[in-house]
């Protein structure tokens, strides 16, 4: 099996779990609102285009049998009323829907339990869930856990660039914009997968800066949440030559795992990796073979990533992935 067929099966199993990405299969209540209107664009645009075709006939038809044509007034107002009045107010009637749409679909919903604050990086996303005291519960990456029947504060940030959340199933495009802080309401009241995506051009793996999102019953979310709030399980932290090996190589200066002395900023958490269903921004499936190559050749799967290659001997690499796979 060659490395394109891989990656295509890869990507066929990943997207698999999820519905199409698409706005237009909605699953929440701002998606639906958004939904209704593109339908109803989609149904506008189609009659005016039948209409426009069936004007353009008839005035062809007319114009090779018609001895006579319209006089210089009644032509002066039909170009008047089918080329500005009506199209004016059709523009006019779908601007005042979009607006509606847009602040009933983003208006904020009161207080929530808890914040998701998610922040863009090139090219993944940080994920820090807080409550209403802004305490701060756990750290993710690239995989966002939401509880089902229960609204979320979603606080969206950008540290480099200007990247954009988006969840086409779930909710409208938001902006997120370095020095800027914007907020979304959310609530999905049944449990499923959804894909999100970078959707502001961001550099080189702008099209590869996915999401996985996860909602989840209530009481498996709050044990997910506990869980990801701990320190590296002791399994994990007993492996001091495969953390020695972490520590040497460089992992440490971009990944922090709690409990441990690994505590870089520039890279995803990895304190829970083996938890995540994703590596590289929901690129890759979570499994040993994709693991090794992407730390071994992180270039081959997202060129120009700002990961760099990790040159390990045999033995350090299969140390490295009992590690990181131990970090559950």
């Amino acid at each position: 099996m060659n490395l394109d067929t891989l990656s295509r099966d890869s990507w066929l199993r990943l997207t698999s779990e999820t519905p199409l990405q698409s706005m237009l299969q909605p699953h929440s209540e701002p998606a639906a609102l958004i939904a209704n209107l593109s339908w109803w664009m989609i149904g506008t645009f189609t009659v005016v285009f039948l209409v426009v075709m069936l004007l353009a006939g008839v005035a062809l038809w007319r114009g090779m049998r018609a001895r006579t044509s319209l006089s210089e007034r009644a032509s002066r107002n039909l170009v008047l009323l089918g080329g500005v009045v009506v199209p004016s107010f059709i523009l006019l009637a779908l601007v005042i829907a979009s607006i509606l749409v847009g602040q009933a679909s983003s208006g904020e919903q009161g207080d929530a339990e808890l914040t998701a604050e998610v922040i863009g990086h090139r090219w993944w996303w940080e994920i820090r869930y807080r409550d209403r005291d802004d305490n701060l519960l756990a750290v993710a990456a690239n995989e966002l856990h939401l509880p089902a029947g229960e609204t979320v504060r979603l606080v969206l940030k950008a540290s480099d660039v200007i990247h954009s959340f988006w969840a086409p199933n779930l909710d409208g495009k938001t902006d997120m914009i370095p020095g800027m802080t914007n907020e979304r309401w959310l609530r999905i009241d049944r449990p499923g997968v959804y894909r999100g995506q970078c959707a502001e051009f961001c550099g080189d793996q702008h099209a590869l800066m996915a999401v996985r999102i996860e909602v989840q019953a209530q009481p498996a979310f709050r044990d997910w949440l506990q869980r990801q709030g701990e320190p590296a399980v002791a399994a994990a932290l007993a492996m001091d030559d495969a953390r020695q090996i972490f520590r040497e190589r460089g992992c440490a200066d971009c990944h922090t795992i709690r409990g441990t002395r690994a505590g870089g900023q520039s890279g995803p958490d990895l304190t829970h990796l083996a938890s995540r269903q994703t590596l590289a921004a929901a690129t890759l499936p979570n499994n040993r073979g994709h693991l090794g190559g992407w730390i071994t050749d992180p270039q081959s799967n997202k060129p120009g990533v700002l990961m760099p290659a990790t040159r390990l001997q045999p033995a350090e690499l299969r140390a490295l992935l009992d590690y990181l796979q131990a970090l559950e």
